[in-house]
């Protein structure tokens, strides 16, 4: 069987391409620095030895982290409409992939956080530390530290699966290459190139959270 590619075919609609490869970075950017604000607050309240905070912060991560993100995303965009709450496709997308990142991230943190050792607390209180200094000083940076190659792996993964984001018509880098293999039917170029595109985009978020990121954070990859 011939097969012939024509890449030019997808690369002359490239003012699309460019827009969804930019739009599904602005969401990852935003959702990325808020998802993983909230999974540091879940983490702290999951870690707590009071009832009605851990329970809370438990319930949330369970149902989250055990829930397809399609369903989120759909619960989000269809469903809080029937309450009044409607929201445009990209903030829906967003906000979708916000709740999705903080409960994965608050349990990778919470297992950094109980990976610190117990005399660190204990000295930490015998210097009449507050509760939210402790965290903030000496628990959270160091929690980070521990687990950042798995943040960064699960921010990877949040900005792969907003390709999804497309079934509300968010016109982010899926969208962009479906409405062009429906223009010149090339489905399988269309794909390949945002392939190769979500391909880019993922090592690009991992070395800028590893090199850049990381020397801000911890003065170093390592530390």
């Amino acid at each position: 069987m011939n097969v012939q590619l024509d890449l030019g075919a997808v690369l002359s609609e490239w003012p699309l391409l460019l827009k969804g490869i930019l739009l599904t970075s602005f969401m990852i950017v935003v959702s990325g620095a808020l998802g993983v604000l909230l999974g540091c607050v879940l983490a702290w309240m999951s870690s707590q030895n009071r009832g009605l905070q851990k329970a809370i912060a438990t319930l949330y991560i369970e149902v989250m982290r055990n829930t397809p993100f399609i369903v989120q995303l759909f619960f989000i965009f269809f469903g809080l409409p029937s309450l009044g709450i409607k929201l445009s496709p990209l903030s829906a997308s967003m906000l979708a992939m916000t709740i999705n990142l903080s409960a994965y991230s608050a349990e990778i943190l919470r297992a950094g956080i109980e990976s610190i050792p117990k005399g660190q607390l204990q000295a930490a209180k015998s210097l009449a530390l507050k509760p939210h200094q402790t965290y903030t000083n000496i628990v959270l940076p160091q929690a980070f530290k521990n687990t950042w190659p798995a943040l960064v792996s699960q921010i990877v993964i949040v900005m792969l699966g907003s390709s999804v984001c497309a079934q509300i018509s968010t016109e982010e880098l899926s969208y962009a290459a479906n409405l062009i293999q429906s223009r010149n039917f090339r489905a399988f170029e269309s794909f390949f190139v945002a392939t190769l595109a979500y391909l880019v985009l993922s090592l690009i978020i991992r070395t800028f959270l590893d090199r850049v990121i990381a020397k801000l954070i911890f003065k170093g990859p390592h530390g």
